[in-house]
């Protein structure tokens, strides 16, 4: 065999080993990929960085206020697509001390022609800081049900805990509103809604009245 012949098979071995090397490569990369997001989930869960904020309501007993430090609190609200409702908050931000409760609200209003049912979804940011915002009374509990072409009004008590990092001195609570009209529910949940529209319902107004308000609703 030529001198030529054994290099160009030298060659041809190499060149599959490349082959080789490299689709193993791009399955571990495929594999990982499909790890990474549950991966993601469980470590943002074990460290509590996930944004996600208390879902029952918090205890306001024994808390201390830390009147040495204010923690700016900004507030957001986003309406899922396609939902012809106007949503926002009635205080653009505010200043807190850490333990101090306090009582702000939000503005709903469903400018459709039936009557429809939300369910606002919170998250704070950064997610360092969920875990220390704690929601006494908070409207994202419940369903929201709206009359068509109608109004409320929907409170929110909450406290910064004074163990918030101090290096986090701004956090942004933010509520994602979805229409649940349509999530097949009992009749007897249906006739309860019913009953809370006829109780928080009222005629709306042409347009929001925009707020200037900066000092924060403290509750005695």
């Amino acid at each position: 065999m030529s001198d030529q012949k054994i290099q160009s098979s030298k060659k041809t071995k190499s060149n599959k080993k490349l082959i080789g090397y490299l689709l193993l490569s791009v399955v571990g990369m495929f594999g990982f990929g499909f790890a990474l997001v549950p991966l993601y989930d469980i470590m943002c869960e074990q460290l509590g960085i996930n944004g996600k904020t208390n879902t029952e309501a918090a205890s306001s007993q024994g808390i201390q206020v830390d009147t040495s430090r204010l923690v700016r609190v900004q507030f957001m609200s986003q309406v899922s697509p396609n939902m012809p409702w106007q949503f926002e908050p009635v205080q653009a931000q505010m200043d807190v001390h850490p333990g101090q409760v306090i009582r702000t609200s939000y503005r709903a209003v469903n400018n459709s022609n039936v009557a429809m049912i939300g369910q606002a979804v919170p998250s704070v940011a950064p997610g360092l800081a969920a875990t220390h915002f704690n929601k006494i009374e908070c409207f994202c509990f419940n369903h929201q049900p709206l009359q068509a072409n109608t109004e409320a009004e929907l409170p929110v008590i909450f406290y910064v805990d004074k163990d918030l990092p101090s290096s986090v001195n701004r956090l942004t609570l933010s509520y994602t509103l979805y229409d649940i009209t349509e999530s097949g529910k009992s009749s007897s949940q249906l006739d309860q809604d019913k009953n809370a529209i006829q109780s928080l319902s009222r005629g709306a107004p042409e347009s929001f009245a925009q707020s200037s308000h900066s000092s924060p609703n403290e509750l005695n």
